[in-house]
C-alpha cells in the first residue's frame, strides 16, 4: 500500500511537472512575440502546382504587433496603391484603396506551434469575430506566420500564404 502511495505521489508531481513546464514554455513563445515586427515577404504557394508567387502585386509594407496584454494589431497595404486624385477618394479609387490592404486589431493565443488571432475589428468583416490560426515559427529574429491550406482569396485556387516579418528594435 506504501509502494502503491508513493508511486501515485510521484506520477502526481510528474504530472503537474509536465504541465508547468508546457506553460512555461507557451509564456517563453509568447514573451518573444511581444513587440512589433516588420514585413519582409508575403508569398503564396499554391498546393497543386508548389508554385510560389508574392501575394501584392508591389513590394507590400506591414506591421503587425503583438502586446504582452494578449492583443494583436495588424496593417499591410501594397506599396504601388495610387494616391486618390482629389480630396475625397472616387468610389473606385475607395475600391483599389480597400483591395490593397488588409487590418486589423484584436486577441492573439497560442496553442502548440498556431498562434490564434481573434479580431474584434477589420477592414474585412468577414474576419470579424473570428478565429485566423497560423502556423508560426521564429527563426532568430525572423517570426513566419503561414495559413492553413485553404482558397486563396485573391485567385481561389488551393495554397499556403506565407508571411515573414522581422522584429523591429
Amino acid at each position: 500500500m506504501r509502494k502503491l502511495r508513493f508511486l501515485i505521489a510521484v506520477f502526481i508531481l510528474v504530472t503537474f511537472g509536465a504541465i508547468s513546464a508546457h506553460r512555461s514554455a507557451i509564456a517563453d513563445e509568447k514573451d518573444k512575440l511581444v513587440g512589433t515586427w516588420k514585413l519582409v515577404s508575403a508569398v503564396s504557394e499554391e498546393l497543386e502546382t508548389g508554385q510560389k508567387t508574392d501575394i501584392y502585386k508591389g513590394t507590400p509594407t506591414g506591421f503587425i504587433t503583438y502586446g504582452s496584454d494578449g492583443r494583436v494589431m495588424t496593417i499591410i497595404v501594397d506599396s504601388n496603391r495610387k494616391k486618390p486624385a482629389g480630396a475625397v477618394a472616387t468610389p473606385t479609387e475607395a475600391e483599389a484603396l480597400f483591395r490593397s490592404m488588409a487590418a486589423y486589431a484584436g486577441t492573439y493565443s497560442v496553442r502548440g506551434n498556431q498562434l490564434i488571432h481573434r479580431p474584434d475589428a477589420s477592414w474585412n468583416e468577414t474576419w470579424t469575430g473570428t478565429d485566423q490560426v497560423r502556423n508560426y515559427k521564429f527563426d532568430g529574429n525572423r517570426l513566419s506566420l503561414a495559413t492553413e491550406p485553404s482558397a486563396n482569396p485573391f485567385t481561389g485556387k488551393m495554397s499556403v500564404r506565407t508571411l515573414e516579418w522581422e522584429k523591429v528594435k
